[in-house]
């Protein structure tokens, strides 16, 4: 089934494709490359790398939200983001901004970003409105509880079903303010008050998610510590396994990964889409 996505500048047609999304953190404590890029002159360096690697978006983030982190003041986030996406303009690829604060939407989106990744699913105060007159393109993100709390005994009765549920009420709720569905993608937030065991089943139900939703899967499980948890190793030595949570997604229809590892993800991905147009 081909799905659309309007994303600012852009526009994504889907059919068996899948879009790599790099990761360019600016912050100084991400769970995995934390400090790397937290200088602009580093930034644009990786935006390039990754855009020439085979990147089809770049999602900047400005605040962690590994489990744990302390929240980020407005004014220290938009300093972080803002000289990248005027930085990363001439790119002429889609710049998403990873933030769930309603002040930073409205001005990374002045500044000329293409989509909002909210790991909040829009549902602060004025996200909507900063969102609604806009042609970005908005990723809804299911999370339980909030990043400082969320790995906290995190509980379900029935993970895939709840997952889909929330992310339908927050779709019909953008809806009805009159956001138009083709600007819309959905993540269910692997790792974000999940357990191994939840982000699995989560995995394994993405087809399931694409279908009763019909909107286009954001999956992004790069290195994260549900790859640990099977390959058992860290952070930095979970390429081979992240690789294969990509491939798994992919397999099971999610339209866009969102990874570190660009140009190996890339072709990982090539490999596994020739081989599936065979017969």
């Amino acid at each position: 089934m081909r799905q659309y996505l309007q994303c600012g500048r852009f526009g994504f047609t889907f059919d068996s494709k899948a879009v790599v999304m790099g990761i360019l953190n600016v912050t100084p404590d991400s769970f995995s490359d934390g400090g790397s890029f937290n200088k602009l002159e580093f930034a644009i360096s990786r935006a390039e790398e990754m855009v020439a690697a085979g990147a089809g978006m770049i999602d900047i983030g400005g605040e962690s939200t590994r489990p744990g982190a302390p929240s980020v003041s407005i004014v220290d986030e938009l300093d972080r983001v803002m000289p990248v996406v005027y930085a990363l303009q001439g790119l002429e690829t889609p710049l998403s901004i990873d933030t769930f604060k309603p002040e930073v939407m409205r001005e990374v989106l002045l500044a000329g970003a293409d989509m909002i990744n909210d790991i909040n699913g829009f549902r602060a105060p004025g996200a909507l409105e900063a969102v609604r007159d806009s042609d970005c393109g908005l990723c809804i993100m299911h999370m339980q509880a909030t990043p400082p709390t969320m790995q906290q005994e995190p509980h379900y009765d029935d993970v895939l079903a709840e997952v889909i549920a929330f992310l339908r009420e927050r779709v019909d709720a953008m809806t009805a303010f009159g956001i138009a569905r083709e600007r819309i993608c959905i993540d269910p937030g692997f790792g974000f008050g999940k357990t191994v065991a939840h982000n699995y089943t989560l995995l394994a139900g993405i087809a399931r998610i694409k279908r009763e939703l019909g909107l286009p899967v954001l999956a992004g499980l790069s290195r994260k510590s549900m790859i640990g948890a099977v390959v058992g190793r860290p952070v930095e030595q979970r390429l081979a396994g992240s690789l294969g949570g990509a491939l798994a997604a992919v397999a099971q229809g999610a339209r866009i990964v969102r990874v570190h590892d660009v140009a190996e993800t890339v072709d990982a991905i090539k490999v596994w889409q020739t081989a599936s147009l065979i017969n």
